[in-house]
Formats: structure tokens, C-alpha cells, sequence
């Protein structure tokens, strides 16, 4: 997909391996009538902001289903950048690389990272990661959701020998409102500023903004749970199940 070239040039990007372990397949599992994968690419697709989305994957099955739903497949990504060690950032900097070195094509300003494992996402919040990016000094922009817990006060840690202690000691805390605010991190959207993450090896490393996404749109497939989960709320939010 091709959109106007006005600047900034932001591209879409959604970065799907082959060899998922947690839900085999999941990446073109279908899941409320649709391949989890073509979710993020279709809300990147409506996005006016950006201008390209593309998807970078090792496996042929998951090229074909992000074509058939709207996105760019250029290239297939390298074997060694496809494993379950490889960080995710030398995905990204391939991509970039990639772009930048197409014959006529144009530097990137900012990439838009849609994990195919967050389909509750609505396009507001990946709006949101790209108006932040571009309005001030952040490399990068996360989603981020309020914790569940807290290690502060309700999660520890435990010794071999079975004895816990609260996770962070920062003195006495008796309740939650008293602890300090803390946010999970969600694979809602990322955002960075392209020239940032060629540079960096983590993309925490740098000045880090984020957008804060309720729970019910901030949900992260991991597991065959989370998976029915997730079909649970997307079958009611396309009124395939009753209110």
C-alpha cells in the first residue's frame, strides 16, 4: 500500500516469524473469520498518517495471508534474523535498511511497529503513538496499559528454599494506592524515529514517551488462552456474540 508522499514518511510494519511456539501458527490462525495477522495490517491500512505498510516474516503461508490483506511483503526476512534469540530490532533495522536502499524510494522518518498479537487495538491508539513522536523530542513512543500487579506491593520474589519478600523494597507500603504508579508495557504499537533505531541497540535505551491504552484494547496473545480470549471480545465487538 502506497499513500500520498507528504512528509514526515512514516511506514507501517508489522513483524511476524514463521515459528511461533506459545500458539502455533498464530500468526495466520484464524480468529473471529480472519488471520490474527491481517487485524494489525488492516488498521495500519486505515491510518492516514502512514504512508506504507509492509510486513517482514520468514514464511511464505504468512507473505500471502498479509498480501490478501493489504500489505507489502518486499522481501522475505533472512533466516538468521527469524530465530527465537534474534532480537527484534535487527528486524527493524533491516527493514529501514531496506527501504532506504529501494531504487527511487524515500528515507523513512518514523517506523510504526503493529504486533500481530494485539487484534483489540483500536486505530486512536496507534494514532496517538504517531502524533506523540512527531509533536515532540522522543526516539520512541510505546503503549503502555496500568499493571495488574504491583512490586511494590503485591508481587515477590522467592529464595530456593521457598521464603518470600516483596519484589522492590521501597520501604513500608500497605496498600496499593500508597505504592508507586506502575504500567505494562502492551504490543499495542510502537513508534520510533528511524535514524534512533538504526543507532541503538534496545529501544528502551533512549528518550521514551508512551500512550497510555486500557486494558480492554491493550490485551497480548501469548498463550492458546489469550488466543480464545481475544476471539471472546472481537466476536462481541463485531456483534457476532450478544451483548
Amino acid at each position: 500500500m502506497t499513500k500520498n508522499d507528504s512528509r514526515p514518511y512514516v511506514i507501517g510494519a508489522v513483524f511476524a516469524r514463521g515459528g511461533s511456539k506459545g500458539v502455533p501458527r498464530k500468526n495466520v490462525r484464524l480468529i473471529a473469520g480472519k488471520p490474527l495477522i491481517a487485524y494489525s495490517i488492516e488498521i495500519g491500512c486505515s491510518i492516514e498518517a502512514i504512508n506504507r505498510m509492509l510486513v517482514s516474516t520468514d514464511d511464505e503461508e504468512i507473505a500471502q495471508a498479509a498480501r490478501a490483506a493489504g500489505a507489502e511483503v518486499p522481501f522475505m526476512r533472512p533466516a538468521e534474523l527469524a530465530t527465537d534469540t534474534a532480537p527484534e530490532i535487527l528486524s527493524w533495522k533491516h527493514l529501514i535498511n531496506w527501504v532506504r536502499s529501494e531504487k527511487g524510494g524515500r528515507n523513512p522518518d518514523v517506523l510504526v511497529s503493529l504486533p500481530a498479537t494485539s487484534p483489540l487495538r483500536s486505530a486512536a491508539d496507534v494514532q496517538g503513538c504517531i502524533d506523540l513522536i512527531l509533536a515532540g523530542d522522543a526516539d520512541a513512543v510505546i503503549t503502555v496499559t496500568p499493571a495488574a500487579r504491583n512490586p511494590y506491593f503485591n508481587m515477590v520474589t522467592m529464595d530456593a528454599q521457598g521464603n518470600v519478600k516483596i519484589a522492590v523494597d521501597g520501604g513500608p507500603v500497605f496498600n496499593r494506592q500508597s505504592a508507586p504508579t506502575m504500567f505494562d508495557i502492551t504490543t499495542v504499537a510502537y513508534a520510533a524515529r528511524t535514524d534512533y533505531v538504526l543507532e541503538t541497540d534496545s529501544l528502551l535505551k533512549g528518550r521514551v514517551k508512551a500512550v497510555l491504552v486500557p486494558q480492554e484494547r491493550a490485551m497480548d496473545i501469548d498463550s492458546p488462552f489469550d488466543f480464545d480470549v481475544a476471539e471472546y471480545l472481537l466476536k462481541k465487538r463485531i456483534g457476532k456474540i450478544p451483548l
